[in-house]
């Protein structure tokens, strides 16, 4: 354990742009044997998981006309809202360190160090009397792995509702009546918290957990400037305004898809699958698989048997094919 080396990094940007680029700065610059714990604000931000339909996910012309910033992150997951009552983590790791189990007690223990009892539940999401404070994200890439996430400590829940367009299937998936039904913030809980507090915690908490001395660096360490390109561009954000004869959509446990295809000559000439889910690679293989396609739902939903899956992603296609094959009795 004491072989591990630590290094903390704050950024002194409220641009998302700028924020996802360190941040994937330093997942190209984590070493073996080493954590990293990033931490960064954003000003009034809609980011958008890395499989989402920007177009759907938000009402980004009222978030723009506001002052605001549409951003995408490389992580899947949802659309969250990040205002400076919000505080974002990054724990960065080399694959064979990564666990997310001992970065989620970072945060456990640095907000029970503060007076409140939190929890881990469902797939991604951290609870404190039963409302979510914290949604969390994972990305793998090579030997290297993140794992980020927000805390809500004073976060404005009416702009939330204002730019989050979240479909009622998956409000009632949740079994609540509105996206701020289910989200609370520290300070409800604890009135003396403020940002730099919960961060100071966080710092703590990392570094006993690491049993390690963390080396402070700063942003201007890093040259982020063709990162800052890709995460401003139109083309990252937004890429295409879908243009689709037939979109099918459906929730599961493990998150929503979307399927929008258009159609010629009967047949699927082009697909593009939309989701929350946690999972960012399976769903450019579902589109490969059901191009050119004739556009029957049970001839879609064989097609994918095709695939090749890891087990979590079995389960996910056999929900799918299921679906698929249920609409098409009824079509």
């Amino acid at each position: 354990m004491n072989s591990l080396t630590t290094r903390i990094i704050k950024s002194d940007s409220i641009d998302p742009w700028y924020n996802l680029a360190l941040e994937e700065a330093l997942l190209e610059d984590v070493k073996k044997g080493e954590a990293i714990l990033y931490l960064w604000q954003n000003s009034d931000t809609v980011v958008i998981g890395r499989n989402q339909n920007p177009w759907k996910e938000c009402d980004h012309k009222k978030l723009e006309s506001e002052g605001g910033k549409m951003a995408r992150r490389l992580s899947g997951g949802g659309a969250v809202f990040h205002d400076m009552g919000n505080l974002n983590f990054t724990f960065i790791t080399d694959r064979k360190i990564f666990d997310i189990q001992r970065q989620l007690s970072v945060i456990l223990e640095a907000v029970k160090s503060m007076g409140i009892n939190a929890c881990f539940s469902g797939r991604n999401d951290i609870l404190a009397e039963d409302r979510k404070f914290s949604g969390n994200a994972f990305y793998y890439r090579d030997n290297k792995a993140y794992h980020h996430g927000t805390i809500l400590i004073d976060s404005d829940f009416e702009r939330l509702g204002r730019y989050l367009t979240v479909s009622p299937e998956k409000i009632a998936a949740k079994g609540v009546d509105s996206v701020r039904s289910r989200v609370v913030n520290l300070k409800s809980l604890n009135s003396s918290l403020t940002i730099d507090a919960v961060s100071q915690q966080l710092e703590k908490s990392f570094a006993a957990e690491y049993a390690s001395v963390p080396v402070v660096c700063h942003p201007s360490d890093f040259d982020i400037s063709d990162l800052y390109l890709k995460y401003s561009s139109w083309e990252w954000i937004y890429g295409e305004a879908p243009k689709f004869d037939i979109s099918l959509e459906k929730r599961f446990p493990w998150g929503g898809v979307d399927f929008c295809m258009t159609l010629l000559n009967g047949k699927v000439s082009s697909v593009r699958v939309y989701s929350d889910s946690l999972n960012i690679y399976l769903f450019s293989r579902i589109e490969e698989a059901l191009r050119g396609c004739e556009f029957k739902l049970d001839v879609l939903a064989d097609s994918l048997a095709a695939i090749p899956l890891d087990d979590a992603e079995e389960d996910m296609i056999a929900d799918i094919q299921e679906w698929l094959l249920e609409k098409s009795s009824t079509l």
